[in-house]
């Protein structure tokens, strides 16, 4: 983080400057289950306030986003959303990112809602071979916290798992920013009643914040389902090896202006990472 108060078109007031990002790391692995390198993808990402999405806790063990903030410096806050199973790397895999269609239950690599008994019947793999876990949301702090809580979004009927934004309150150099992470399902399975109760929780339009996570939407209808803030970043960030549309967004109140944003190429997951410079009007 820097104090924008020298740079030109800041005036002469110290304004806080910040990076914001957002990463749906999909467990740490490859739709083929070939694990890459978590840490090094954050690590170039570089960002003061890192949002993660489905990172992965194995049974009894730190999740990624731990591991994440032990290597990189960060405080972390974590939400668990669902028992999950990862299974080890395909033993036949055919090139690209991961089997086409992408969601073939077969060679699903990751599963999210089942118990390894399920997965193992799904699969044909020998549960010893499955690893089971959680799934869920993390923020990823070098500002101090002052506060947190997990606001439930319920689950839908046609979801694989329980929904939930997390909001932390951080202090940048002595004011109050709310970062809110998410992860909503899929419009098809019926988001809009997500974005409906999120919006009922969100700060207000004048507040300092900023709204994160993999929205499972286009930015347009983002933006139309939440008046009062508005997109920070555009580009297309999925599918992740040739992305055509933006699922990944961040989005910040009136006060918080955008310096820069950008999607980046980096890590294994089959989303590409948003990341926002911005600072904090007064």
């Amino acid at each position: 983080m820097s104090v924008a108060g020298s740079t030109p078109g800041y005036g002469s007031a110290s304004v806080p400057e910040l990076v914001v990002a957002s990463f749906n790391t999909h467990a740490g692995v490859d739709g083929w289950g070939r694990p890459y390198d978590l840490v090094a993808a954050c690590r170039v990402i570089d960002a003061d306030v890192l949002v993660l999405q489905e990172s992965f806790a194995p049974e009894g063990g730190p999740s990624d986003a731990a591991a994440v903030a032990e290597h990189l410096g960060y405080r972390l806050l974590e939400a668990p959303l669902a028992p999950a199973a990862r299974l080890g790397p395909h033993p036949e895999p055919t090139g690209g990112w991961g089997p086409v269609p992408r969601r073939s239950r077969i060679d699903r690599r990751l599963w999210v809602g089942a118990s390894r008994k399920a997965v193992a019947r799904h699969t044909g793999v020998a549960p010893s071979s499955i690893e089971p876990g959680t799934w869920g949301l993390a923020v990823l702090s070098r500002l101090p916290v002052l506060e947190s809580r997990v606001v439930e979004l319920g689950r839908l009927r046609r979801d694989f798992t329980r929904r939930a934004a997390l909001v932390v309150v951080l202090d940048v150099e002595g004011l109050a920013l709310t970062v809110v992470a998410t992860h909503l399902a899929h419009f098809s399975h019926g988001s809009p009643l997500h974005f409906w109760r999120l919006r009922r929780e969100l700060p207000g339009a004048g507040d300092l914040a900023v709204l994160a996570g993999d929205m499972n939407f286009w930015g347009p209808p983002v933006a139309a389902a939440l008046p009062g803030w508005r997109r920070a970043a555009r580009g297309p960030t999925w599918p992740a090896d040739s992305p055509h549309s933006q699922l990944d967004h961040i989005l910040v109140t009136r006060p918080v202006e955008v310096t820069a944003s950008e999607v980046l190429d980096v890590g294994g997951s089959d989303h590409r990472p948003v990341r926002a410079s911005i600072h904090l009007g007064v």
